[in-house]
């Protein structure tokens, strides 16, 4: 693989991006990937649990049409149901929000009313859509998302549910869960940290989301599969890349190299060419001696300003399921809250309530009865520190009380993502925070050194879903943004890039 002029290239991270970034480099130059992890896939993993599977990480392809390239690599691998390939769900406008049938529990232990909790989500969907008519603007109602969709509501709370006291609080209560939905989307804590005017960039493709059967690591697994032998180093966590500089290999005198990345292991590599792949959730903890010499201001303050947050995952596995077949989402609504009110602060008291519901894994043939809980934000962060008892009683406390059943039989066992907790990840995805914008988006995905005349061009590249500007936050951002730097330097190279596929 000495193609490319034998330039050597190096790619800090084996998730979609690391792995999309050798399947386009394939023949051109020295390739290898340092991942710090035992695995490969990164936040795609699937882990086995009760009778199936259970996706720690990503979860569904957003968006499954002939745009989307994950679902064109996994359609070429054969990796998924006949339902995928039928072309009316390639073509549906899901918006992001997939449509389930579903049940809404209520905190008094009752089911409400599905015509009160469509109508108000209606109303929270539409005031959503209204956002993207910021893009661009100039003058802005408010900074953030969250505080545009709240100063909409205020004026309308009135009217909500024809003006019965108790209809209205309902309403209220419906959209605060709506807003917790969206942070979960959204990888936030709170959607008044989303900034209002870059949030139409984000792009959603047709096609109705769906899931692997064979588990969502069986895409990376395939992409592993098809590089040579001994490309992937596990355990090789990066501690430092020095960049500018000039380094030789012992008894080799007749060539130096600009990079040289070190290993917590004492190991050493060096490389014409280093793409990085690591989330903006580790960069944002270690950039500063991560590079040295450090990052340009420009890009240290684009990882500064980006925001970075927390969506985690509790799955638990009952004995028998005390749904109805026909139910796909169990949503969950505390009837006192308010968007217009300050959630609680008391975290260890009320974490719990930042749950937005239960998906029922599918089919049950395969999973047994899973429900699979989302929960985001800081709220999720205090449940990675609890232990899976705390949590599984925790758990079984709130069913009872929604279900409104004191007997409810506790699940069987209990599995968590702990995302914010991973060393090498420390949060889920990113979103662009208010006091940042798309533009951040592209400083980060810069490569370095900023002078185009340099001798040594792009030492420095830069992928990874934080750095797609439309597709932020998703696999298929990820695997764009290491297939754009793959280019980059094939570019460079001029060599041809081989075509994508098994």
């Amino acid at each position: 693989m000495e193609g490319g002029g034998g330039r050597r290239v190096l790619a800090v991270g084996a998730g979609l991006a690391g792995l999309g970034a050798a399947q386009r480099l394939r023949g051109h130059g020295c390739l290898r990937l340092l991942e710090a992890g035992t695995r490969a896939g990164g936040r795609v993993y699937t882990r086995p649990f009760a009778s199936g599977l259970a996706e720690m990480g990503a979860h569904w392809i957003h968006g499954p049409s002939p745009g989307n390239p994950i679902f064109q690599l996994a359609t070429s691998y054969g990796l998924l149901g006949p339902e995928a390939a039928l072309e009316e769900n390639q073509q549906v406008e899901a918006g992001g929000h997939p449509p389930m049938p579903s049940v809404t529990y209520g905190s008094s232990g009752r089911v409400l009313s599905p015509q009160t909790v469509n109508e108000a989500r209606d109303l929270f969907n539409t005031l959503l859509a209204s956002t993207r008519a910021f893009q661009g603007a100039k003058e802005l109602p408010a900074p953030s998302v969250g505080q545009y969709l709240r100063a909409e509501i205020g004026p309308k709370v009135p009217t909500f549910g024809g003006g019965e006291e108790d209809a209205r609080r309902l309403w209220l209560a419906v959209l605060a869960t709506c807003l917790k939905l969206e942070c979960c989307i959204s990888g936030t804590h709170s959607m008044d940290l989303v900034a209002l005017e870059p949030f139409g960039e984000y792009v959603s493709l047709p096609g109705l989301d769906c899931t692997f059967p064979g588990g969502y690591s069986s895409l990376p697994d395939r992409m592993v599969s098809a590089l040579p032998e001994g490309t992937i180093l596990l355990n090789k966590a990066v501690r430092t890349i020095q960049w500018r500089g000039s380094f030789r290999e012992e008894g080799d005198k007749g060539r130096d190299f600009p990079v040289r990345v070190e290993c917590e292991d004492g190991d050493a590599f060096l490389a014409d060419h280093v793409i990085v792949t690591v989330p903006l959730g580790f960069l944002k903890e270690r950039h500063q001696d991560f590079f040295q010499p450090p990052l340009p201001e420009r890009k240290a303050e684009a990882i500064r300003c980006l925001g970075f947050g927390t969506n985690n995952k509790i799955f638990l596995d009952f004995e028998q399921p005390f749904w109805e077949p026909q139910q796909q989402l169990l949503e969950v609504v505390w009837e006192d809250e308010s968007p217009l009110k300050e959630p609680s602060a008391d975290l260890a008291a009320n974490w719990f309530k930042k749950l937005i519901g239960f998906v029922v894994l599918q089919p049950p043939e395969q999973h047994g009865h899973v429900l699979c809980g989302f929960i985001a934000g800081k709220e999720s962060e205090y449940m990675e520190t609890l232990s899976d008892t705390e949590v599984l009683d925790t758990m079984t406390r709130v069913l009872r009380r929604l279900t409104g059943n004191p007997c409810l039989p506790a699940p069987r066992s209990v599995l968590r993502s702990q995302w914010h907790s991973a060393p090498y990840t420390r949060g889920s995805y990113s979103y662009v925070a208010v006091g940042s914008s798309g533009d951040d988006i592209d400083v980060l995905a810069q490569p370095l050194p900023e002078d185009p005349e340099d001798p040594r061009p792009l030492q420095l590249l830069f992928a990874g879903e934080a750095t797609h500007r439309t597709f932020y936050s998703t696999t298929h951002g990820a695997l764009l943004s290491g297939w754009r730097e793959a280019e980059r330097l094939n570019h460079l190279f001029k060599a041809p890039s081989p075509a994508p596929g098994p």
